[in-house]
């Protein structure tokens, strides 16, 4: 199987629910490859249910690399899963690595490189939320043009997250965060033979598909998994505690919501994610192969 096949890299993006990790595993096995995760909800552990991670059957079946290695209570960055795409890079050299996952910044990291922005302390990012919370949509713009006018004219809107970000780079680095943003990088594949694709699929077949799928996921122990994350008292701020399903389920399991609403209101939640998902891909990825893997 090796042979041609060694050292081969496929990139499989594309929407939730659109078949990516059945066409991952399927390519995987008929490579002799590896799975690498490139969803950045799926990289935390705790949600393997919620975040549709593989299952423990596929795992069996091929090697699937950062999958639920990142405590759920912590936050993990780009640069983070780059540093560990290296790794796994060099363990499993010469094996065929198939990429797949729904997280446009992860695959333009991957392929045009990222920029080594130092660490934030949250206790620096938590100052600067403090101090911008007061502020409406124009006075944030109005303090990004003052510390970082270049990130400010580059956003139709300045959202506090962005806002934060930029503000807590600077007072930790002494720099703004577009001269980082603007430093040459080079991605890691390079140098690499890559094949590329995004998955397209009828809108209609993926609307069914996501409320299918998540009905599925609330009877099939996505509820335990949120009691599970909740358990850990995590800080409400963290990424797995906004992943789709786990504010609906924790609102239903505090009796805010029925399971009907909570159910309706996930999937209606992850049709939205889809649809900035296939945005991001036309605007950024325009210039991949498309692929209907449900099609007949």
């Amino acid at each position: 199987m090796m042979g041609e096949s060694a050292g081969r890299v496929v990139l499989i993006a594309g929407p939730t629910a659109s078949g990516k990790s059945a066409l991952a595993l399927s390519m995987a096995q008929s490579l002799d490859g590896v799975i690498v995760n490139t969803d950045a909800m799926q990289i935390y552990d705790t949600l393997c249910i919620v975040t549709a991670r593989p299952s423990t059957d596929e795992v069996a079946q091929v090697p699937h690399r950062l999958y639920g290695t990142v405590p759920a209570t912590t936050r993990y960055s780009t640069g983070r899963w780059l540093e560990a795409v290296r790794g796994v890079m060099e363990a499993d050299a010469g094996r065929p690595l198939i990429f797949v996952g729904g997280t446009g910044l992860y695959f333009d990291a991957l392929t045009n490189g990222f920029a080594e922005i130092p660490e934030i302390p949250a206790a620096v990012a938590l100052e600067v939320q403090q101090e911008i919370q007061a502020l409406d949509a124009d006075g944030r713009r109005k303090m990004l043009e003052a510390v970082d006018p270049v990130a400010a004219s580059r956003l139709k809107v300045v959202d506090p997250q962005r806002l934060i970000r930029a503000l807590a780079v600077q007072r930790v680095t002494g720099r703004t965060l577009s001269s980082f943003q603007d430093t040459p990088q080079a991605g890691l594949l390079d140098e690499i033979s890559v094949e590329r694709m995004v998955l397209e699929v009828d809108r209609d077949v993926l609307r069914d598909r996501i409320a299918r799928r998540f009905e599925k996921m609330f009877e099939s122990g996505a509820v335990e998994e949120v009691e599970a994350l909740l358990a850990l008292s995590p800080d409400l701020r963290v990424p797995a505690m906004k992943a789709i399903g786990v504010p609906e389920i924790s609102a239903w399991l505090s009796g805010t919501l029925s399971a009907d609403d909570a159910i309706g209101q996930a999937i209606t939640a992850t049709h939205q994610y889809a649809k900035r998902q296939r945005t991001w891909f036309r605007n950024r990825m325009g210039d991949w192969p498309r692929l209907d893997p449900l099609a007949s």
